[in-house]
C-alpha cells in the first residue's frame, strides 16, 4: 500500500508567460508567493414568511492581490516590467505594456510539478523593498503586488 506525503511548501518557481527576458532561473525564484486564495460573496435573501433563516445565494468570486517576495536583483527583466507598467499608467500616448499569465509550480522532492496555477492577465500594483537597519544583518527583500483576474489549478 502506497502511503500520501504532501509536498513540502518551499520548493517551488514563478514564471512570468509573455514578458520578455522572464526565462531566466534567476527571475523564477522568490521566497515568498501568498495570494493564491478565493472567497465567494454571498448575498442574503430573506423569503416572506420564514423567519428562521434567510438564504445566501452566491454572488461572484473575489480574488486577493498576490504578492511575491525576493531578494533584491538589479537590472531585472520583472523591474523592466514593472517600468513599462509605470510608463503606461501616468501616459497614454503610447499603450505598450502587456499583463502577464503567471505559472507557479510546486516541485515535489525529485523536483517535479506536484501542483500548477495559472495565475490570469497580471498586472503590478505595488513594488516595496525591506528597511534598511545598520544594526541587522539580513537580506534586502523586494515585495511585489499584482493583481490578477482569477487563477486556475491545472494539477
Amino acid at each position: 500500500m502506497a502511503t500520501y506525503i504532501p509536498p513540502a511548501g518551499f520548493h517551488f518557481k514563478v514564471e512570468f508567460v509573455g514578458v520578455d527576458g522572464m526565462g531566466s532561473d534567476t527571475e523564477q525564484r522568490f521566497q515568498e508567493v501568498t495570494g493564491l486564495s478565493f472567497e465567494v460573496e454571498t448575498e442574503d435573501f430573506k423569503e416572506g414568511g420564514e423567519n428562521r433563516f434567510s438564504y445566501k445565494l452566491p454572488k461572484r468570486i473575489r480574488y486577493p492581490n498576490l504578492v511575491l517576495k525576493r531578494g533584491l536583483l538589479k537590472g531585472t527583466a520583472l523591474l523592466n516590467w514593472f517600468k513599462s507598467a509605470i510608463s503606461t499608467y501616468f501616459t497614454v500616448v503610447v499603450y505598450d505594456f502587456k499583463p502577464a499569465d503567471i505559472m507557479i509550480t510546486l516541485l515535489d522532492e525529485s523536483g517535479e510539478a506536484a501542483a500548477i496555477w495559472n495565475v490570469v492577465q497580471a498586472y503590478p500594483l505595488k513594488w516595496s523593498v525591506s528597511d534598511f537597519r545598520s544594526t541587522d544583518n539580513s537580506v534586502v527583500v523586494e515585495t511585489i503586488e499584482l493583481a490578477y483576474q482569477y487563477f486556475e489549478r491545472k494539477m
